[in-house]
């Protein structure tokens, strides 16, 4: 006679659960063909003109020097890269869909604390928003339009005096690459790069001192490849030695 299976305990129950919701969450990567190609098809997260008081690009996309010095701890996950955007804002600074789409998340599995929202857009990418304020209202399942409110931004520090900002990804729906969202946003990048909040610039490799400096030039990230930037020579060092 078959035993009935003994019942799990409260707090495996729960982590078995949150383990089969993560995996729920990533799948295999997705080729280049099922990927919607950068037309500057989406627009910019908040409304209003760019200023001290308002939003400003913070961190760009890619091989920054805030990446660099936490290649190995933060972003060793993102292979050493800045994988989205920071745009410095002030807490509670309304969050608006970069384009039409469907919420697949709120606060899922994705970091960017202390609240993050996923949205699910045509040509197989998503949009990620963190480090919200406060849990965002949007459902799960629910549609959205460009321009459409779907939180209020936040501090990475839950402070909103040590560093408020957005940071803004996009994906490929597999959630395993990491794309540079501004060639697909229409918005004056060049303009928004000369009052870069943070001040931050691209670390070079000396041996290849050209290799991704420009905002257009970075490369794609995947979930848990190797080190981008690995270095030989780097420039700026990193203060007090790699991490």
């Amino acid at each position: 006679m078959a035993r009935a299976p003994a019942l799990l305990r409260p707090a495996a129950l729960v982590a078995l659960l949150l383990a089969v919701g993560a995996e729920a969450h990533y799948a295999p990567a997705l080729p280049d063909s099922a990927i919607a190609k950068p037309a500057r098809q989406f627009g910019l997260p908040f409304t209003g003109a760019p200023g001290p008081n308002t939003w400003l690009l913070g961190q760009g996309y890619g091989n920054t020097t805030g990446a660099y010095r936490q290649r190995r701890s933060t972003y060793g996950n993102l292979q050493g890269i800045h994988a989205g955007l920071d745009f410095s804002a002030p807490c509670g600074t309304p969050v608006h869909a970069i384009g039409d789409g469907v919420v697949v998340d709120v606060d899922g599995p994705h970091g960017s604390p202390p609240h993050n929202v996923v949205i699910d857009h045509a040509g197989n990418l998503s949009s990620l928003y963190g480090h919200l304020q406060k849990r965002s209202t949007m459902k799960v399942g629910q549609r959205v339009k460009r321009g459409d409110v779907i939180g209020v931004s936040g501090d990475s520090q839950f402070t909103c005096v040590s560093a408020p900002h957005l940071h803004l990804e996009l994906r490929d729906r597999s959630h395993q690459r990491f794309f540079n969202p501004q060639p697909f946003i229409a918005a004056d990048w060049n303009s928004l790069a000369l009052a870069s909040g943070f001040g931050r610039g691209y670390e070079y490799d000396l041996t290849s001192p050209r290799r991704w400096q420009s905002p257009d030039t970075q490369p794609e990230a995947r979930r848990g490849g190797r080190l981008l930037n690995e270095f030989a020579q780097p420039w700026p060092p990193a203060p007090g030695g790699a991490r």
